[in-house]
């Protein structure tokens, strides 16, 4: 719904960015999950955990990669951004593509990539990588960590102009409590969404959630929840005094209409005599 009710387009670039634990691999997941059950290949390249740490953690989300895992229809590729050069990652990527021929291509977080000398080296390579997806028509999705003192949009290391699709993730804490929300930052070629939703991950999954918006502010998490039963207190309310006018309305039209009924039967008897 937020990206105008069609998604994605294939082959295009799709930049997430949010700071830590904000649900930047829940949703690269179940990107690969939701690509797998359409019976395509999908490529996750992770540089923060080891393979058996995102299907176990995936898993407490309600995303079980496991089985597409069996069926050869999604590779998981685990290292240490230090392992090697970027060059040598990118050399990596580009033969396990070919061999694999993914539909869809998953790397969490491309911001590991760069840990060192940012706008000389990396920006360069991260661009030859992101045309050779576009060249293949593979559809890629990347994350990208951004520190929690930012305090104005992050450039991205200059890429983020390539990217057709970015969505932000962010953390608000509000009466006592953290939540999640995300929202559109920009979607190319498509009507997209101007509304920040809750984003909600639990054992059942990944949900998006409306957040309540009033006269003068917008709620997430129990805030909502405890705006939404007050509204649904007043509504309870005015559905019950509605009820109650409408029997007032109802008696006295009885009465009335008993009363009419009288009149006749008088003016009857008097024609009558």
């Amino acid at each position: 719904e937020m990206l105008g009710a069609q998604g994605v387009y294939r082959g295009s670039s799709i930049l997430i960015t949010g700071t830590p634990g904000t649900g930047k691999t829940s949703i690269v997941a179940k990107f690969c999950e939701n690509t797998c059950l359409q019976g395509q290949r999908a490529i996750l390249f992770g540089y923060e955990e080891s393979s058996a740490q995102i299907l176990r953690n995936m898993r407490s989300v309600g995303i079980d990669l496991q089985p597409h895992i069996d069926k050869d229809l999604l590779q998981i590729q685990s290292s240490r951004p230090s392992l090697h050069g970027l060059e040598q990652h990118l050399l990596t990527m580009q033969d396990l593509v070919q061999k694999f021929q993914p539909s869809v291509v998953v790397i969490d977080p491309i911001s590991n990539l760069s840990l060192d000398n940012i706008e000389n080296d990396a920006k360069p390579t991260l661009i030859r990588l992101i045309d050779f997806f576009k060249q293949q028509q593979i559809t890629t999705m990347y994350t990208s960590l951004v520190s929690n003192d930012s305090t104005s949009e992050p450039s991205q290391f200059g890429v983020s102009s390539l990217m057709d699709t970015w969505l932000q993730l962010r953390n608000s804490e509000f009466n006592g409590e953290r939540n999640r929300t995300i929202f559109v930052q920009k979607s190319r070629g498509m009507v997209h969404s101007n509304q920040v939703r809750e984003f909600v991950l639990s054992d059942q999954g990944i949900r998006l959630i409306s957040p309540y918006v009033g006269a003068d502010q917008v709620l997430t998490g129990t805030a909502r929840v405890a705006q939404e039963a007050i509204e649904l207190a007043k509504a309870e309310l005015r559905r019950q005094d509605h009820e109650r006018r409408l029997r007032q309305l109802a008696s006295k039209q009885k009465t009335i209409s008993a009363q009419i009924a009288a009149l006749q039967a008088e003016a009857e008897a008097e024609a009558d005599e």
